[in-house]
C-alpha cells in the first residue's frame, strides 16, 4: 500500500528543507510542492496566508516515521500532515516507490 501525504509549509524554503530531509532519509521517493493561498481558523480568528502545499510519495508503512520527521523540523505548532491512500496506480511507478523508499 502507498500513501501520498499532504503537508503544508510556511515557505518554499521550508518545503524544500522538509523534502530534502525526507529524501535523504529514504522515507520518500518524490516530493512535489507548489505555492497556495490558505484561509483558516487560528486562535479564534480567520487567518489568510501564502503557504506551500506538498505531496510526499511513500509507502503506507512509513507514515508514522514520515510524520515524526516532519514534526521535528516543521515551523508550525500544528502542521497539516494527512495521508491519502493510493489504491491504484501505474505499476511501474509504484514499483519505483518500492525500490526507492527504504
Amino acid at each position: 500500500m502507498y500513501y501520498f501525504i499532504y503537508v503544508t509549509a510556511s515557505s518554499k524554503e521550508e518545503a524544500e528543507k522538509i523534502a530534502k530531509h525526507l529524501l535523504e532519509k529514504k522515507l520518500a521517493a518524490c516530493v512535489n510542492f507548489w505555492k497556495i493561498e490558505s484561509m483558516y481558523w487560528w486562535e479564534g480568528e480567520i487567518q489568510r496566508d501564502e503557504e506551500y502545499a506538498m505531496i510526499v510519495k511513500t509507502k503506507a508503512e512509513k507514515f508514522s516515521e514520515v510524520r515524526e520527521e516532519i514534526k521535528k523540523i516543521h515551523s508550525y505548532t500544528t502542521p497539516c500532515i494527512c495521508a491519502l491512500n493510493v489504491e491504484e496506480g501505474d505499476r511501474k511507478y509504484l514499483d519505483w516507490i518500492d525500490e526507492t523508499v527504504e
